[in-house]
C-alpha cells in the first residue's frame, strides 16, 4: 500500500513538471510575437512622430567635433633620392707606379689636397737636364743681347739664343706640370668614398682611383607621374622628409624634366637641398608635392565619414538628436577630407560613438 501511494505522487510530480514546461514554452512564444509587435509599432509610430523615437529611445553618450571652415590642402607623397652633382671619379693624368696614398675611406680633404703620390723620378731627372740647358741658354742669350746692342754680330745670332732659352722655359713649364699631375688631389671640398689603388700598383691616366664627393650641391631626385604635367612647376613649394634621420624641411623645386619615360611614365624632378653635412648621397627621401588647394572649404575627420547605399554620410547633433546628413565628399589628405555639398561648416558632428547612434537617436554630449 505504501509502495503503491509513492508510485502515485511520483506520477503526479512528473505531469507537473511537463505541463510547467509546456506552459513556459507557450508564454516564450507569445512574448516573441509580443516583442516583435511592439517593434514593429514603435517603428511606424517614429516614423511619423520624431518626438516619440527621441523619448522611446535611451540616450547615447557621445563626443563631438566640429566641422571646420578654412583652407584645405591635398598633397602627393613621391619618394626621392638624395644625390650630389659632385659625385665623381678622380684618376690619375699621367702613367706611373704609386708611391704613397695619404687618403683613406671616410676621410674629408679640402680642395687641393694631396689623395696619391705617383712616382715621378724620370720627370725630375729631366727638369734636371731642362733647368741646365736653361742656364746656359740664358748665358748666351744675355750675351747676343749685350752684342746686339752694340751692333756686334748678326741678328739671326741673337734671334737663336732667344728662342732656344725661350723653347727650354717652356719645356720646363710643361714638366713641371707633369710633376704636379704626378700628385693627385682632390678637385673640391668633400669625402673620399672608396679607394680603388694600392701602394705599389702601376696606374695609367682615366682609371678611377677614387669615388670623390662633395660636400655640396646635393639635390634630390624623384620620378613623378606624368598625371602631374603642368600642375608642378619649377619654383613651387616642397615639403621634405627624411625618415632615416627624422627630418623635416621646405625648399623649392629646381628642374622639371621634359621627357616622359615610357616604362613607367613618368618624368623626373629635382629638388634643391641646401648644404647640410647629416644628409648623403642616395638617402631615401619623401616630397610633400601640394597639387590642389581651397582657401575656402568645409573640412572633416576622415574616418567620421560612413557610407550606405545612398551615399556617404555624417551623423550631426541638432538639439540633442542624432541627425544622418548625406554628403558630397571631396578629396582626402591625412585625416582630413574635403566637403564639396551637404555641411556648411558651422554643424556639430558626432565623434566618440559615432558608430553607436543611428538617425533620430537621443544623445548625450559628455564634458570633457
Amino acid at each position: 500500500m505504501v509502495l503503491l501511494t509513492a508510485l502515485t505522487i511520483s506520477c503526479a510530480q512528473e505531469e507537473g513538471v511537463e505541463a510547467m514546461k509546456s506552459k513556459l514554452a507557450e508564454l516564450k512564444d507569445q512574448a516573441a510575437e509580443l516583442g516583435t509587435e511592439i517593434k514593429t509599432l514603435e517603428s511606424e509610430i517614429a516614423k511619423q512622430d520624431p518626438d516619440f523615437a527621441k523619448t522611446g529611445k535611451k540616450s547615447i553618450l557621445i563626443t563631438t567635433a566640429p566641422a571646420k571652415q578654412g583652407t584645405f590642402t591635398h598633397f602627393v607623397e613621391v619618394t626621392g633620392s638624395v644625390l650630389s652633382k659632385k659625385n665623381v671619379n678622380i684618376s690619375a693624368e699621367t702613367a706611373g707606379r704609386i708611391l704613397e696614398i695619404p687618403a683613406v675611406e671616410g676621410m674629408r680633404v679640402t680642395a687641393g689636397q694631396i689623395l696619391a703620390r705617383i712616382d715621378s723620378e724620370s720627370i725630375e731627372r729631366n727638369i734636371e737636364e731642362v733647368e741646365s740647358s736653361l742656364e746656359l741658354a740664358k748665358v748666351i742669350y744675355q750675351k747676343q743681347e749685350r752684342l746686339w746692342s752694340q751692333k756686334i754680330g748678326t741678328e739671326i745670332q741673337y734671334l737663336e739664343a732667344k728662342n732656344r732659352k725661350e723653347g727650354l722655359e717652356k719645356s720646363l713649364a710643361t714638366m713641371r706640370t707633369q710633376m704636379d699631375k704626378a700628385l693627385v688631389k682632390a678637385p673640391f671640398d668633400g669625402t673620399v668614398e672608396s679607394v680603388d689603388v694600392r701602394v705599389g700598383e702601376l696606374v695609367q691616366p682615366g682609371v678611377p682611383m677614387f669615388q670623390f664627393i662633395g660636400g655640396s650641391d646635393l639635390y634630390i631626385q624623384a620620378d613623378v607621374s606624368e598625371s602631374f604635367v603642368g600642375v608642378l612647376h619649377k619654383g613651387d613649394s616642397v615639403e621634405v622628409e627624411f625618415p632615416s634621420i627624422n627630418k623635416r624641411m621646405k625648399t623649392k623645386v629646381s628642374s622639371i624634366g621634359g621627357v616622359i619615360n615610357p616604362n613607367n611614365r613618368t618624368f623626373k624632378v629635382e629638388v634643391y637641398l641646401p648644404n647640410n653635412l647629416e644628409l648623403k648621397p642616395n638617402m631615401i627621401s619623401i616630397l610633400k608635392i601640394k597639387d590642389y588647394q581651397n582657401n575656402e572649404s568645409v573640412i572633416v575627420p576622415a574616418h567620421l565619414i560612413l557610407a550606405d547605399t545612398k551615399g556617404d554620410y555624417v551623423f550631426i547633433v541638432e538639439n540633442g538628436t542624432a541627425k544622418k546628413k548625406y554628403v558630397t565628399r571631396g578629396l582626402t589628405y591625412g585625416d582630413e577630407t574635403e566637403i564639396k555639398e551637404g555641411l556648411s561648416g558651422t554643424e556639430t558632428i558626432v565623434d566618440k560613438g559615432f558608430r553607436e547612434v543611428g538617425d533620430n537617436f537621443s544623445v548625450t554630449v559628455a564634458q570633457l
